[in-house]
């Protein structure tokens, strides 16, 4: 009986023991995986980062990453702050608006970056300045931003009269107040537009700001 008993044990030590080696090298065959994912994505990174500061320099700072637009492609929300301080931290969303002097969206498509929008003294797209933006030049924006899950990134710009010492007046330049500017991506279009203030059409571009009269597309 005791010579039964411990061939069993032996036997299951035999067993245990076998798993043993097996068990290590699986989790040395995964190893190399995880590095390998967190390299790539370390080289993301590092990508955005360089394209956001060629774009805005050392102080540019990226809101935003990802599929943005829901098209399938790439893209960046970077800006420059006003004000230095410390960094928001990456994200789809923020409720609240921050301070900005420009603020661009860039896009990778065929391997290629490009700059899609671009808000600094005026917004503007590759088509021209964006319907309802002010004839005058902004030196300074209020920027709020949001992620939504079916019709993407929607960001409002709103002009701020000057900025001094934190001290932040929007919408009005010179007694004269201006709208929220509602940009979006039209997917029609296939670029970034600005909405009426009905937000039920997107305004076509103008080519020029002296007679900034927005026409409905």
């Amino acid at each position: 009986m005791r010579t039964r008993r411990l061939r069993t044990v032996v036997g299951i030590l035999s067993w245990v023991l076998s798993l043993g080696p097996t068990g290590c090298h699986s989790a040395q065959q995964a190893a190399p995986a995880e590095v390998t994912a967190a390299s790539q994505n370390a080289d993301v990174v590092d990508e955005a980062r360089g394209v956001a500061e060629a774009t805005f320099g050392k102080q540019a700072e990226i809101l935003a990453r990802g599929n943005l637009a829901l098209n399938g492609r790439e893209q960046l929300l970077v800006v420059n702050r006003f004000a230095t301080g410390a960094p928001a931290s990456m994200g789809v969303a923020n409720p609240l608006p921050i301070l900005v002097t420009r603020a661009a969206i860039l896009e990778k498509n065929g391997g290629k970056w490009s700059e899609i929008l671009l808000c600094d003294e005026h917004l503007k797209n590759p088509d021209g300045y964006l319907g309802g933006s002010p004839a005058a030049r902004i030196t300074g924006w209020r920027l709020a931003y949001n992620q939504d899950t079916k019709d993407g990134l929607e960001m409002k710009f709103t002009p701020a009269e000057r900025f001094d010492d934190g001290n932040v007046n929007s919408g009005q330049s010179s007694g004269q107040t201006y709208p929220t500017l509602d940009v979006r991506w039209n997917g029609s279009a296939e670029r970034y537009q600005s909405f009426d203030q009905s937000h039920e059409r997107y305004l076509s571009e103008v080519p020029s700001l002296e007679t900034p009269q927005s026409i409905l597309k």
